[in-house]
This record gives C-alpha cells, sequence and structure tokens, in this order.
C-alpha cells in the first residue's frame, strides 16, 4: 500500500479555526447580526440570491433603456448639429463644464464625512449578514448575465 496524494486529505475543524483566528470570529461569530438567528444558511443564500438576481436583472434592463435614450438624444443632436437646425455656442458649454466641476468639487470635500459613515455601515452591514449579503452578490451577477 502507498499513499498518493489523491487519496490522502485534512479535516479541517471550523469552530476551531475560528477560534484561532480572529478575523474569521469577527465576520461569522457570535456577533453576525439577527438575521442568522432567524434562518438556516440555505435559506439565507436563497433569499439573498433571488433578490439579488432580480436587482440585477432589473439593473441590467433599465441600464439599457437609459444608454439607450442618452446615445439616441446625442446622436438625433449630432445629426440636428450637422443639418444646420441647431447651433452649439461651445465656449459657453465649456464654461459651464467648468464651473459645474467647481461646485462638485466643493459638495464633494463638504459630503466625504457622510460617505465615510456611510461606508463603515455598510462595511458593518456586510459583516453581521455575510450569507445573505453572498447571495445577493451572486444573484445580482447572474441577473446582470441574463
Amino acid at each position: 500500500e502507498h499513499d498518493s496524494d489523491d487519496d490522502s486529505y485534512e479535516v479541517l475543524d471550523l469552530t476551531e479555526y475560528a477560534r484561532r483566528h480572529h478575523w474569521w470570529n469577527r465576520v461569522f461569530g457570535r456577533n453576525s447580526g439577527p438575521i442568522v438567528e432567524k434562518y438556516s444558511v440555505a435559506t439565507q443564500i436563497v433569499m439573498g440570491g433571488v433578490t439579488g438576481w432580480c436587482a440585477g436583472f432589473l439593473f441590467q434592463k433599465v441600464g439599457k433603456l437609459a444608454a439607450t435614450a442618452v446615445g439616441g438624444g446625442f446622436l438625433l443632436l449630432q445629426i440636428a448639429s450637422h443639418s444646420g437646425y441647431v447651433q452649439v455656442d461651445w465656449k459657453r458649454v465649456e464654461k459651464d463644464v467648468n464651473k459645474a466641476k467647481k461646485q462638485l468639487k466643493r459638495r464633494a470635500n463638504k459630503a466625504a464625512p457622510e460617505i465615510n459613515t456611510l461606508i463603515e455601515e455598510s462595511t458593518e452591514f456586510l459583516k453581521q449578514n455575510i450569507v445573505v449579503s453572498s447571495g445577493f452578490v451572486g444573484g445580482f451577477l447572474l441577473g446582470l448575465a441574463s
């Protein structure tokens, strides 16, 4: 008898692994949120997957519609401009775009602390509901692909 690499494997006890690796314990440990206590893992994955698929499918459809509307409007504007129906003052457009950039930078600097707080809260929610979140992401990607 000889031991081949294909026949040997190691059994990993996840509870012991979680005790030894603190990051794992923080993500999947006792403080993993209220949804974990209410539903089984399979139910959480299915719920997250279905809602993710629906969101991804709608995102795909709305995205296509928005891209078609913007692209079609731009095409019609270009045709009208080249045909002489519309005259575009490009210097004024450039001035307005630069003004909008400055306003956007000012608003972005004011909103930075609020955005950081939102990111921290979202990260905490994802940690507390890791199973549902994983199912949602998988379903969302499948919804985009369908």
